[in-house]
Formats: C-alpha cells, structure tokens, sequence
C-alpha cells in the first residue's frame, strides 16, 4: 500500500506578511508609510530646528569647534518686538488673504455646482490654468500691471482718471493683491470638490418646504460645504503665511514679514540659530490656527450630519 505524505505548507515569508498588513486596511498598519514619510521629512527636521535654536556655536577659522545649550537666541526672539509685530504683520496679511479667497472662491465654486455643462468647463479651464505657471511668473506680472508705467496706471491716465502714476509697488495693497490672484484656485478646486458632491434633491426638498433661495443657500448648501471651506481656508492660510516670493517682489526690500525676516536672518546675517527660532514660531503659530480650522470646521460638519439624522 502506497502512503502518500504531503509536504508541510511553506511559512509565509516576513515581506508577505507586511504586505498583506499594510494592504489590509485595518488597524493602523496602512498609515505605516505615512508616518515613515512625515517622520523623515518632518518630524526630523523639527528636532533638528529645535536643536539649532537652543544652541551656541564657538567658531574657530570658519569651523565649529564647540556647541553649548543655550536660551539666548529664543529669549532674544521672545522679547523683541521687532519679531513680534513682523509675525502680526504675516498673520493678519494670511487671515485676510484666507477671507477674501473665501469671499472670491465661494459664488465660483457655487455657479460651478448649478451651472451647465459649458459653464463648468470654463470655471475649470480658468481655475487649473494659473497653476501652470510658476508663482514667480505670476508675480512678476503683478510687477508689469501695477508697475508705476505698467498697464494699470497707464490706463487710468489715458482715460483722465489720474495725473501721475500712482504709487501701488511696495505696498501692501499690492503683496494683498498678488496674493489673493496666486492663491484663489487652491480655494476654489476644494470648494469644487466638496460642491460636486452635494445631493442637489436636498435644494429642491428645502425649497417645496417654503425655504427662499438665499435660506437655502445658508442653511442647506453652506453647511454641506464646511469640508471644502476648510480645506481651501487650511491651504491659503499656510500657502499666505509662510510665502516668500510675493512679499519679497510686489512688497519690496522694506515689507518683512516672517518668511523674509527668516531668509535675511540666514543669507545676510548669517543668525542660523535664531532663524531656527523664527521658524519654529512660524510653524507653531501655523499650526495653532490649522488647529482652530479644522475643529470649526468638524463641528459645523457634525452639526450637519447630526440635522440630518
């Protein structure tokens, strides 16, 4: 009689078994690349800022030859206003920059939701073409329209409006309004996404309720978009409060505001450790108000669903 053995089944292999884990989809294994990459790329070089903040350097013939702890360059940070009114300035011009892209974004993203198909097209074509060119570029156009000969200021003259070219470069009002053109598509396509979405049943049913087309829009459409605002509202503040190029071209060497305050403190003064300093209050601050966005905007998105159960 023939006794036939079969042959123990072979062990999965270790790199198999992480596979499997990871395309599983259970437990926190999937988010395993995620935090590798947020660890390498951001977690490192936080401690490495903070390490460099907290340090003194004894400098030799252009070489370090000792590195002490010391609180000197973070106190100096702390208590110069200087510092201070620099970081207001970069957080009220990204507040605002957020509000007014919100403002500008919102009826966009609201005509794409009801408009036909011809309509969307156009909002998309004019919503993704700017981000096709560099912000560098798009500034430097800013440069030639608001320029003291360039397109705005000619125009106004020709027309009798103005007697001398008014002064718009290195101001404010023209960091302001180079950031809100360069930053309003990242508001939009959020907005858009979220609004594509929306059960369009939920507009018809409030308005066979009695429900006017603006009591609608407030108490119907707004709500269901929270994620998009927030989302658009998250990007444009972070892209606003730490850009570099807009301020640094349209604003002029006189506009600080914290990102060019950092780039001088590196290049000019060669104050690496108090750069070091500055941007891990730029990041903190940043992160603060990240924070705030996301929990507003969680509690308007559970008040919705909430109404809706």
């Amino acid at each position: 009689m023939m006794v036939t053995i079969s042959a123990p089944p072979d062990k999965p292999r270790r790199m198999d078994w992480l596979f499997d884990k990871l395309l599983s989809g259970q437990g926190i294994w999937p988010a395993v690349p995620a935090i590798i990459v947020l660890t390498v790329v951001a977690v490192i070089p936080f401690v490495m800022l903070l390490s460099l903040g907290v340090s003194e350097f004894s400098v030799s013939r252009g070489q370090i030859i000792d590195q002490t702890f010391s609180m000197r360059h973070v106190t100096s940070v702390l208590t110069d206003q200087l510092y201070w009114t620099t970081f207001q300035r970069s957080m009220s011009l990204a507040l605002t920059t957020t509000a007014i892209c919100l403002l500008l974004g919102y009826p966009v993203a609201y005509v794409f939701l009801i408009g036909g198909k011809w309509t969307r097209r156009m909002i998309l074509i004019l919503t993704i073409a700017p981000l096709l060119t560099s912000g560098i570029v798009r500034t430097y156009a800013w440069l030639v329209i608001l320029g003291g000969r360039g397109v705005l200021n000619t125009a106004m003259m020709n027309i009798g409006l103005i007697d001398q070219p008014l002064r718009i470069v290195n101001t404010h009002w023209a960091v302001l309004i180079g950031m809100v053109q360069i930053h309003l598509p990242v508001m939009i396509l959020p907005l858009i996404a979220v609004m594509s979405r929306h059960d369009r049943k939920l507009e018809e049913a409030s308005a066979n309720l009695g429900a006017t087309r603006m009591g609608t829009l407030r108490n119907v459409v707004l709500p269901l978009s929270a994620p998009g605002i927030g989302t658009g509202a998250a990007l444009v503040f972070t892209l606003s409060y730490t850009t570099f190029v807009v301020p640094q071209l349209l604003g002029g060497g006189n506009y600080l505001n914290a990102a060019t305050m950092i780039y001088e403190q590196v290049v000019y003064s060669l104050e690496w450790s108090k750069a070091s300093v500055m941007s891990m209050l730029l990041m903190s601050s940043c992160l603060v108000v990240l924070v705030g966005i996301a929990l507003v905007t969680n509690h308007f998105t559970g008040w919705t669903r909430g109404r809706q159960g």
